[in-house]
């Protein structure tokens, strides 16, 4: 006989996670959501207001204190400036990723647990999919099922976010934009890493549909992208269960709300 939790609603706030390949516009588009969002929401108790954005690892400024950061310093001091950090050790880099990810969830703990919105620039699935590529880089299929495998192993150490919104588009798009910005031409390799990264992304986003969300910028302007970001921070509020600490099994108490799990046999 299996012993399961019984679900209960809690007071949490939602982990919402906004992914997608650099150029695709995640910052600007999320940025806009979450004004709009402010808008509706002016003061702190109100349902939806004031969302925590945790940054991305590309937003993060150098000498910042905190181990995250001096993680990701280490990456990219390894990395030699790669826009991806790449450093030649994908597994160890995989490792340091999601130790960085899981420090994240520990530094938004107190802000989830008070029943506000916490939303990341990135989360476990750019880890996901992008050391994936790095350790099975001509195949394709073999990079889906590692970049599972990877999602299934960080869930071991840390919850999943309850929403994940892709940002995606046609490549060549999000590489002119990338090019644009940042004032740089990408290698060709480079260019190539980034669309099996944009193709990667969707077809995991596929093999959950509970999960993710997707804003298709080739089907969808700006505006309507925003104002569907916004929409799914708002809803994602709604019927959250606790979370609990994943080593410590079904009857530790959950992360956020403090309550232990009623079990059931299953």
């Amino acid at each position: 006989m299996t012993i399961t939790p019984v679900r209960h609603s809690c007071t949490r706030g939602p982990l919402i996670a906004v992914e997608g390949i650099t150029g695709v516009g995640k910052t600007y588009l999320t940025h806009r959501a979450l004004e709009a969002l402010g808008d509706q929401a002016p003061d702190d108790t109100a349902p939806g207001a004031n969302p925590l954005l945790l940054d991305g690892f590309s937003q993060r400024a150098d000498g910042r204190p905190g181990l995250g950061d001096a993680l990701l310093r280490a990456l990219r001091e390894a990395s030699a400036g790669d826009p991806f950090l790449r450093g030649g050790t994908p597994l160890a880099e995989t490792w340091l990723l999601l130790a960085i990810k899981r420090y994240d969830l520990d530094t938004v703990t107190a802000e989830l647990s008070h029943g506000r919105a916490v939303v990341e620039g990135r989360s476990v699935d750019t880890t996901a999919v992008c050391q994936a590529l790095l350790l099975h880089p001509d195949a394709p299929d073999a990079a889906l099922e590692t970049a599972r495998a990877l999602l299934d192993f960080a869930s071991a150490y840390r919850p999943l976010p309850d929403l994940t919104i892709l940002i995606t588009d046609d490549a060549r798009a999000a590489i002119a934009r990338t090019q644009q910005r940042d004032q740089r031409v990408l290698t060709q390799e480079q260019a190539t890493f980034m669309g099996e990264a944009c193709a990667l992304y969707e077809r995991l986003a596929a093999t959950d549909p509970a999960r993710y969300r997707v804003v298709d910028r080739r089907t969808v302007d700006e505006h309507q992208a925003a104002e569907l970001i916004r929409a799914w921070i708002h809803d994602a509020r709604t019927g959250l269960d606790c979370v609990r600490e994943p080593w410590q099994g079904p009857e530790a108490r959950c992360m956020c709300c403090g309550r232990r799990a009623d079990l059931a046999p299953a």
